[in-house]
């Protein structure tokens, strides 16, 4: 299972799964009882953002740090907290980035602290894939979206999540499938492949390192759904 360093960048399109990704990372270094703070750094995306589980964060004792106005209909977006000081605090810092360029433009604002720590290995940057999304169903047009990202946020990739999933019809088959093209983009960025996530409810499929298999859990839920719905 992918081992995170302090701090862990988590980037990647648009419907990758990245907020999933990140609450399920939070959630398992939690119940190991390590202190742990998420930024929900998504300022474009008013959907399936890492505030949507301010709650149970809570409950579990993660510090959840969320830009002015998120979740709200108010399309002003406003960060108002030390970005730099949240890296040096103890504990683990994810960091749950908004899709695409756009996205990654924000993080720039940023990419001179934040790559200090990468210098020292201190820190990752994660592009979670799915190649089930449209615009990355090839690791060619995969390549180019994260290409994008790092330009936009003025840091590199240091490994790849191989996510891909649809939701919960995710099949042990289609995540097999993923694997060869996962490989693909790996050899064309010179990336590592982190991990390979498998929904709890299927077995990973037999082509999957043991090594790399991470477990999660579904835990983002569409926003017309109740609240019960999400996790608790």
């Amino acid at each position: 299972m992918y081992q995170p360093k302090k701090i862990i960048v988590v980037t990647g399109h648009f419907g990758s799964g990245k907020t999933n990704f990140s609450a399920s990372l939070a959630l398992a270094l939690a119940a190991k009882g390590e202190k742990v703070t998420v930024v929900d750094f998504d300022l474009v995306n008013p959907y399936f953002r890492t505030a949507d589980f301010k709650d149970a964060f809570e409950k579990r004792g993660i510090t959840l740090r969320a830009p002015d106005y998120a979740n709200t209909n108010v399309d002003i977006p406003s960060v108002q907290f030390d970005l730099g000081g949240l890296a040096a605090a103890e504990g683990y810092l994810i960091i749950d980035v908004g899709g695409d360029e756009d996205g990654a433009v924000a993080l720039g604002r940023y990419s001179h602290v934040l790559n200090s720590y990468a210098e020292t290995g201190e820190l990752d940057m994660l592009a979670v894939v799915s190649f089930r999304r449209y615009l990355t169903r090839t690791a060619e047009e995969a390549e180019q979206y994260l290409r994008g990202i790092e330009r936009a946020s003025r840091m590199k990739l240091t490994h790849l999540i191989n996510n891909t999933n649809l939701g919960m019809e995710t099949t042990a088959e289609m995540i097999a499938e993923s694997i060869p093209l996962c490989e693909a983009l790996s050899a064309r960025m010179d990336l590592p492949v982190a991990c390979v996530t498998v929904p709890d409810f299927i077995e990973p499929p037999a082509e999957i390192p043991a090594n790399q298999v991470m477990r999660v859990s579904v835990v983002v839920r569409l926003p017309w759904l109740p609240k019960s719905e999400a996790v608790e």
